[in-house]
């Protein structure tokens, strides 16, 4: 089957709030692999933790082989809901899902928990992607969501997420309790910077290792970083020096829009 080139396109003012806004970043004109270091049988069941409008589900259903099953989910219910009435209809193997978590920007509610389960069943996804999740979740949440992978994940299966990373001996007033640094203080998860330590530490923790990590093209800017089960390799890469040019990629802005 011919995969549809021509799917509509998210509304600019959900772009903005997602980050690029290019259209060219949306698209995958060539039908290629839109995550081409993955081994062969990654696509056969994904779930895209913080999908938002479906940037990363359009490239994926333009690909020459989409995957045989997609799940999408996102606390944003506007973006959701752009999701089903605009992708699922051309792509009926992609289901999209509001993460119905509290964030005051995005899903304001003071009875809604902070963190919910993932949607999907024990050992039952291939690839797990988490594009710029972690950057945004205090580590309680991490903690718990890294279990909901370790969970979710297929012997087999792969979490390609991002991360900001430090490291915490270069800061000697930090508490051993103390792993994160934050930038902003109106809004501490526009952008939550982990330990490398903490992290490889919390990955083996909850029965996760890390398969490759890449550093970012940019000095302290995103770090890609695939995780698989222990069971299946039990030996953690290495996190490499951070030695990519300096520059600036800011975070995109939160601001009150649910819908």
């Amino acid at each position: 089957m011919t995969p549809p080139f021509d799917l509509p396109v998210p509304p600019i003012e959900m772009r903005k709030l997602v980050g690029p806004t290019d259209l060219d970043a949306f698209d995958n004109s060539t039908g290629g692999p839109v995550f081409p270091g993955l081994p062969p049988g990654s696509l056969r069941a994904v779930l895209d933790f913080g999908c938002g409008c479906g940037r990363i589900a359009r490239q994926l259903i333009q690909q020459t082989t989409p995957p045989e099953r997609y799940v999408g989910i996102d606390l944003h219910a506007g973006m959701i809901r752009w999701c089903q009435e605009n992708l699922t209809p051309r792509a009926p193997q992609f289901r999209f899902e509001h993460h119905d978590v509290r964030y005051e920007p995005f899903n304001p509610g003071a009875g809604k928990p902070v963190v919910l389960p993932f949607p999907v069943a024990d050992s039952s996804c291939s690839l797990v992607i988490a594009h710029s999740v972690f950057t945004h979740l205090l580590e309680e949440q991490t903690v718990f969501y890294l279990r909901e992978v370790a969970r979710v994940l297929a012997p087999d299966g792969i979490l390609c997420s991002t991360w900001f990373l430090f490291d915490k001996s270069e800061y000697p007033m930090m508490q051993e309790f103390q792993n994160t640094l934050f930038i902003n203080a109106v809004d501490p998860i526009n952008a939550v910077i982990y330990d490398r330590t903490w992290l490889r530490q919390m990955t083996r923790a909850v029965g996760l290792t890390l398969l490759r990590v890449s550093p970012p093209t940019l000095r302290g800017f995103q770090w890609e970083i695939l995780m698989t089960n222990r069971g299946w390799n039990s030996i953690d890469a290495e996190i490499p020096p951070d030695e990519g040019d300096i520059g600036l990629a800011r975070a995109a802005a939160h601001v009150v829009d649910p819908d």
